[in-house]
């Protein structure tokens, strides 16, 4: 069986995955570990003069935390670990009230590279955040979850297309509207659900970012439960690994000898390109503005950028057993075997001789091991924050990732051991090293 202290963090991982069917919701979830743990939120509009210990900033879909001792100068470097919040979805239209042949459908768009096949004949809920209208001319904005079984993208009986398994032949791309009553297209139906939902009126509601979940709950599975199976592994276990590392550094009898951060993005699925994605200038503004709100000035902001490090957690390919020729040969990662360090020589990932050597030394020092992960030559590469989070801040960056299998798929597998190896490496980077 699992060892103990790894089951125990896969069951808190599970537990953090359930909470987060959104970005929305993950940030939320986060912040609330991390406040239990002593940090406080700041606010863009705050006085950060003075500002130490626990702290961390929410924009929208991304949140960004960092711990700084009293006790440190104001140029002590960071230890930065990069995640992201978002996974590929089915996301509501601004006009979702759609139907046909007496069916009520939702309109959706494909966000980021979703294997469609994976959400045909799947019970899904609804999430996201609502903005709405408050006093004063103000807006608002409200959490919404619903985890009942309340729609359907229906497969195409295979009695009506016997070419479906032909290589998925059906062109799922306009035939994913999915279904959820019996009727004709009611105008602001499903905003009244919804509205509900969140106990707002829908009259209050000006605008909304509103996906699809797999209401599944996430679980074990295997001989002995050795494998973790849920939605959003991609990125939720990198996000929950980054949480849990920070909350241990602040809770420690120790203070850490860097500033560790916790920078976890939204949109990376689609390219980062957002004000709450990697690409934008959210964190080097954070960063920046905590060394001055320290007493430090732009040389101290330099010289903290200068002997920072970042590790770039993402989730990593482990070695398919029915298609091992897309693997390279001589890197077949398992779950289970540890964390990968992705190298990618042509900087889809940001990993050198330096970071290689910076993580293993960290997986020494944890007592976790490790996998090498090279794409085969043949197959393009992914890529992840690691390469953008290197390029706009100019620092050294290792990408780093539980290796797992279907990624993107509405339900994703990886080894129940793994997300404990994560956490335990990721707090002995933050802490020294």
């Amino acid at each position: 069986m699992t060892p103990v202290p790894h089951r125990s963090h896969a069951d808190d991982l599970l537990t953090f995955i359930r909470a987060s069917p959104s970005p929305y919701h993950a940030v939320a979830s986060a912040a609330q570990r991390l406040e239990k743990a002593g940090f406080r939120e700041l606010r863009g509009t705050d006085d950060w003069t003075g500002t130490t210990g626990g702290s961390f900033v929410v924009h929208g879909g991304a949140l960004i935390a960092w711990y700084a001792p009293e006790s440190l100068p104001a140029h002590t470097p960071f230890r930065i670990i990069g995640t992201h919040t978002d996974s590929p979805n089915l996301r509501i239209k601004p006009t979702p009230d759609t139907g046909s042949a007496g069916w009520r459908q939702v309109a959706v768009e494909i966000y980021g590279g979703v294997p469609l096949n994976t959400w045909l004949d799947r019970d899904l809920g609804i999430s996201g955040r609502l903005a709405l209208r408050a006093p004063g001319g103000r807006t608002d904005s409200r959490l919404v979850q619903i985890d009942e079984p309340l729609l359907r993208v229906p497969q195409l009986a295979i009695h009506l297309d016997r070419s479906v398994n032909d290589g998925l032949a059906l062109d799922r791309q306009r035939h994913i509207a999915p279904i959820w009553s019996l009727g004709a297209a009611d105008e602001g139906a499903l905003l009244r659900r919804v509205a509900a939902a969140a106990e707002a009126d829908p009259d209050e509601v000006l605008g909304w970012d509103l996906m699809l979940h797999d209401v599944q709950a996430p679980g074990y599975l295997g001989a002995e439960r050795e494998f973790v199976v849920s939605s959003r592994l991609d990125n939720l276990v990198s996000v929950h690994a980054g949480v849990t590392a920070l909350a241990a550094v602040a809770t420690a009898a120790d203070a850490p000898a860097y500033v560790p951060v916790l920078a976890a993005f939204d949109h990376e699925e689609v390219g980062s390109g957002s004000d709450t994605g990697a690409q934008s200038p959210l964190l080097e503004r954070v960063l920046s503005r905590s060394v001055t709100a320290r007493g430090g000035s732009s040389e101290d902001w330099s010289r903290a950028l200068a002997g920072a490090y970042c590790v770039s957690a993402d989730m990593a390919h482990a070695v398919h057993p029915n298609y091992a020729e897309r693997h390279d040969p001589g890197h077949q990662p398992l779950p289970n075997g540890g964390p990968t360090v992705k190298v990618n020589v042509n900087q889809r990932y940001a990993t050198d001789s330096s970071g290689i050597a910076l993580f293993t030394a960290a997986c020494e020092r944890a007592g976790a091991p490790w996998q090498p992960f090279v794409s085969n030559n043949a197959m393009p590469c992914g890529t992840s924050i690691g390469p953008l989070t290197a390029a706009r801040l100019g620092v050294p960056t290792v990408d780093v990732g539980v290796p797992g299998l279907s990624m993107h798929s509405a339900r994703e597998l990886c080894g129940a051991e793994d997300p404990g190896h994560l956490a335990a490496i990721l707090t002995a980077f933050a802490t020294s090293g």
